[in-house]
């Protein structure tokens, strides 16, 4: 039997590994979203001449901007969904 780091090897199954691979993968697909909405938020506060970190431009790239973030979400919500169902196998 083998012990690394206070975890008994035999006792980890291939189930709870895809479980905590799934949750830490969801995990980083929420924060890029979160990540690239706030930069959305920001260039609109520039771009309505509220500069709070960005450098603005214009309501045209504003809404490609938004364009942009509004495929990365729905690209990383399916990418939760299929990873969350694999860790769900058993």
């Amino acid at each position: 039997m083998m012990v690394l780091l206070g975890v008994n090897m035999a006792e980890v199954t291939i189930s709870e590994i895809r479980k905590t691979t799934a949750t830490s993968l969801g995990t980083a697909f929420g924060i890029v979203i979160g990540m690239i909405w706030t930069q959305v938020v920001l260039s609109a506060f520039a771009t309505g001449g509220i500069p709070l970190t960005s450098t603005g431009g214009t309501w045209m790239q504003w809404s490609y901007f938004v364009i942009t973030a509004v495929v990365v979400t729905l690209i990383c919500v399916v990418a939760i969904m299929v990873i969350g169902r694999w860790g769900g196998k058993q």
